[in-house]
């Protein structure tokens, strides 16, 4: 990284504090750039060359971060909220400053993949109708899915609002059946992300969905390991596997 930024946005960035607690620090000198006992908090710094500390500790300047959670029900897709838990409110305290938002949305229901992360210009690309980016679900059916469901998702279904969707690729893992109270199963990958998209979909052909788990988003797919309502940031392999995806969907 050859920009330069200023300290106090700098260390305001990295956990600590507000740019008025900053210039209380830079003034009893705790920060030391290269060490030299710093005065001006609006010194521009290299936080890739520059030795920066604070009371001795050294800081670790992240302008990104990346977070895959495997999103509980009850909890909402958002940075706020009067009502309900938002997704934010899982994280630790470490990831505050950051002002992580989520990619998109689950609705409230719905568990599974979500991307939480502050990069602006990834999360556009992601979402940008235009980018087509794939999205993988598991499902729980009430009814029995079918053939004619693979084909009719195919072709692409007209919504309760007449919207045409898409072709999507839908997967039966168990046919259900109502005599035996047993419920379908499925995958289904859409390439578009209309509002309760799934559910309409298939309350299109006349079933309904009971439950709903994102698998994965473009090349990001859900650790297994990853237990419900739980977090982890992305490997190194996995940003760069997003942003390549991002910058060359169509």
């Amino acid at each position: 990284m050859k920009t330069t930024l200023r300290l106090d946005k700098l260390l305001a960035h990295s956990g600590f504090g507000t740019r008025s607690i900053i210039k209380l620090l830079v003034k009893r000198g705790a920060v030391e750039v290269n060490g030299k006992k710093i005065k001006d908090s609006g010194l521009r710094v290299n936080p890739e060359l520059d030795d920066i500390r604070v009371d001795g500790e050294t800081v670790r300047y992240r302008e990104f971060v990346y977070l895959m959670l495997n999103k509980p029900q009850g909890v909402v897709s958002a940075t706020e909220d009067r009502r309900d838990r938002t997704v934010l409110d899982l994280l630790a305290e470490e990831y505050a400053h950051f002002e992580l938002f989520p990619v998109g949305r689950l609705d409230k229901d719905t568990e599974g993949l979500l991307l939480l992360t502050n990069d602006g210009k990834l999360a556009h690309n992601l979402l940008s109708p235009r980018k087509h980016v794939p999205k993988t679900y598991y499902a729980h059916v009430e009814g029995a899915v079918e053939e004619a469901d693979i084909h009719a998702f195919r072709r692409g279904v007209a919504l309760d609002d007449g919207y045409e969707t898409m072709p999507a690729e839908l997967r039966i893992l168990q046919t259900g059946d109502p005599a035996l109270d047993r419920l379908s199963e499925i995958e289904l990958t859409i390439m578009e992300g209309k509002f309760h998209q799934v559910k309409r979909m298939f309350q299109a052909v006349g079933k309904r969905v009971v439950f709903l788990k994102r698998l994965s988003m473009g090349p990001l797919t859900l650790d297994s390991e990853l237990r419900t309502g739980t977090y982890r940031e992305l490997t190194v392999e996995e940003t760069a596997a997003l942003h390549a995806h991002a910058d060359s969907a169509s």
